[in-house]
């Protein structure tokens, strides 16, 4: 009714006899067919839909496959694929996004260390946070170290001297394992957390001994072979340059 008490005129899209359920159950076979008609590239911009209608398997005689279905599903098949590798991708990326904005913030935090003993805290208290893991330690090789000798750090590590190489060999300068669990020679008490282990090798110089700088998360896949490497690279040549600095102060 209008505001005159007068009824309101019929909508001339609707079908004939179509009252209030009728407009509720939705347009009718054909409304959408009409639709269609008047849009014919509606599905080609909505592929979405793809995946959830069922094509018309046609009739073309005895003993004749309709290959057109058989089609149609592989279509779906590949739309789906590559929907999920899309999805990885998107992920994948912005993992590696905030790997890299990590990895920088710590190389910043490296070069503002204010003195030596700043530097090493930063290594073996911050870098944790900062990477979002659960242990760093700082591993020197000094082979004339007694058992049990006090270390001026915590987070500090002494090494036999060739423990380096045994570890990473000759040409290699990163080791990523998972699902392993931490060695106490590494990682001294927090080597129980560990479940995962990145351990980086540290080449200050001529006249430096070698060592390593070792990760360790307690998550079993956070370091695993086969992930790349560059990044956690970069942060350990960082690193060999700001002590290098401060080594020749």
């Amino acid at each position: 009714m209008d505001p005159k008490g007068n009824p309101e005129p019929a909508d001339p899209a609707a079908p004939a006899g179509a009252g209030p359920d009728a407009a509720a159950a939705g347009p009718s076979a054909a409304q959408v067919m009409a639709f269609l008609r008047q849009n014919p590239g509606f599905l080609a911009d909505h592929e979405e839909l793809l995946p959830i209608l069922t094509p018309p398997a046609y009739q073309r005689g005895d003993n004749v496959v309709d290959m057109q279905r058989f089609m149609l599903e592989r279509l779906r098949e590949e739309l789906a694929r590559v929907k999920g590798q899309q999805r990885l991708l998107i992920s994948t990326s912005r993992s590696n996004l905030m790997s890299q904005n990590r990895i920088h913030a710590a190389v910043l935090a490296l070069v503002g260390a204010t003195s030596f003993e700043h530097l090493i805290q930063i290594v073996t208290s911050d870098l944790a946070v900062m990477l979002d893991i659960d242990a760093v330690t700082l591993c020197i090789e000094a082979g004339d170290h007694p058992t049990g000798r006090h270390l001026p750090f915590a987070g500090l590590q002494l090494l036999e001297v060739g423990v380096v190489n045994q570890i990473l060999g000759t040409k290699r300068d990163a080791l990523l394992a998972d699902h392993t669990p931490g060695d106490i020679e590494i990682f001294g008490s927090a080597a129980g957390l560990v479940r995962s282990q990145a351990l980086l090798r540290l080449s200050v110089g001529a006249g430096t001994p070698n060592g390593l700088v070792a990760l360790g998360s307690r998550r079993p896949a956070k370091f695993k072979p086969g992930q790349g490497t560059e990044l956690l690279c970069f942060l350990a040549r960082a690193l060999e340059v700001v002590i290098s600095e401060w080594l020749t102060v």
